[in-house]
């Protein structure tokens, strides 16, 4: 049986029929349409956090392409749902579009990869998590001017966690080492564990609100504005908060050779 036909079978209980292409192209534009919300959702996340010129519509078609690499690689056999699966491509197809528009200055990249340092230094200096005043004292800086360096830099942290990992010249993102792990060599799956554990391991060090930010964005999937909410911050606050923790966390992955 041809996969994208084992893919349409097992994501929307669809048999696949003799007639040939056109059933399967039928079946295939069907899943797109069926899950062309999932897809307009995930990129008016994405689209929310990057600057007015970049255009939504472009992360909705980048979205499309993610969705039909989906139902093309969809194995039911690895145990998790397509919807799941598809939701991971999806999100994935629009980062790697972003990626390759270099839509950041490299001014802006320049201070982030300063920051992540900074940060990373003091953390092995004084043992914890350095403050905002600290990481401001460090890079000779106030402390408004260091809070205008985090707002300047929020709009690459949408993608730093999922940014392409260059240990052992691997050139898939961490996203894709963790969601392909099925298809992976043994060794890569102790890889990806001891990847794993690692992240986990540097969330838990994270300042109280920096983890519960980075918790409640990832895993649960509140937009800023919910997390604002919930938290009784403004989303300006919540912005901030999630750029530190990406800075810190990406800070502490370089530290380790992982990014």
């Amino acid at each position: 049986m041809p996969k994208t036909c084992l893919a349409v079978k097992n994501a929307e209980h669809v048999s696949c029929s003799s007639s040939g292409r056109s059933q399967h192209r039928s079946d295939k534009e069907a899943l797109i349409l069926k899950y062309a919300p999932l897809i307009k959702y995930i990129a008016g996340r994405v689209a929310s956090r990057l600057p007015m010129h970049i255009d939504i519509h472009d992360m909705i078609n980048s979205g499309v392409l993610g969705l039909i690499d989906a139902i093309d690689k969809f194995d039911s056999g690895k145990g998790v749902k397509f919807e799941t699966y598809a939701e991971y491509r999806i999100k994935g197809a629009m980062l790697d579009s972003l990626r390759a528009m270099d839509w950041v200055p490299r001014s802006v990249r320049k201070v982030a990869s300063m920051l992540e340092i900074t940060c990373s230094n003091l953390e092995k200096k004084l043992g914890r998590p350095a403050t905002d005043e600290e990481v401001a004292k460090s890079m000779d800086v106030g402390v408004e001017r260091f809070y205008k360096i985090i707002n300047r830099i929020s709009n690459i942290s949408i993608i730093s966690l999922e940014q392409d990992a260059h240990n052992s010249g691997s050139r898939h993102s961490l996203l894709d080492r963790i969601v392909d792990e099925g298809h992976a060599k043994p060794s890569d799956r102790l890889d990806n564990e001891e990847l794993n554990g690692m992240i986990s391991s540097n969330i838990e060090r994270l300042p109280e609100k920096e983890r519960t930010v980075i918790s409640l964005y990832y895993f649960n999937e509140l937009t800023m504005k919910e997390i604002g909410r919930r938290l009784k911050l403004t989303e300006s606050r919540v912005s901030q908060l999630h750029t530190k923790a990406v800075v810190r966390l990406r800070g502490k992955l370089r530290k380790q050779n992982y990014c």
